[in-house]
């Protein structure tokens, strides 16, 4: 796998790609409706270094539901969405992310690790390219499929306020 790193940008809603120093591709996401943020129950998009803890899901069919990073067995299903409107989804694949900035992002009330920060699939009814999240970064599931063949255990990843510092 080659080696890349992620930047993702608050203000510019995107996810950055780089490999082997190059730009490789740039994907929509939608971030916390709450803006940025680094404490445990704040439903805020942490900032700062990160790395990719776990990826999950490989192999799951586009739509898997997770639930406590398990697949339920459910293939989403827009009927679902009206059912639950105010669940969270998480779909089809999951980068679990963990901060490197001890008193940051890391240890203690703002572990993004321990607040189950992720990059993760969400379903096509929902909208992109706005905050909208409860803290994880949301992207397209054919998106999240893509990214998540890219990239390995230990990936770094930043996640900034303001414009991506490619």
């Amino acid at each position: 796998m080659n080696r890349a790193r992620i930047e993702i940008s608050l203000e510019d809603q995107r996810l950055y790609l780089m490999e082997s120093g190059d730009l490789a591709q740039v994907y929509s996401v939608s971030t916390a409706r709450n803006g940025p943020g680094q404490k445990n129950g704040s439903e805020c998009t942490p900032l700062g270094r990160h790395v990719v803890r776990a990826r999950i899901g490989e192999g799951q069919p586009p739509g898997a539901v997770f639930v406590a990073r398990r697949p339920t067995g459910e293939i989403f299903r827009p009927e679902m969405l009206r059912e639950f409107p105010e669940r969270d989804w998480i779909l089809t694949r999951i980068l679990w992310l963990s901060g490197t900035e001890r008193g940051r992002n890391r240890l203690g009330d703002v572990d993004s690790m321990r607040r189950y920060i992720y990059v993760h699939g969400t379903p096509d009814e929902t909208p992109i390219g706005v905050p909208g999240s409860h803290g994880c970064i949301r992207m397209h599931n054919d998106d999240i499929i893509a990214l998540f063949e890219r990239v390995a255990v230990g990936t770094p990843v930043n996640i900034v306020n303001g414009p991506a510092g490619l």
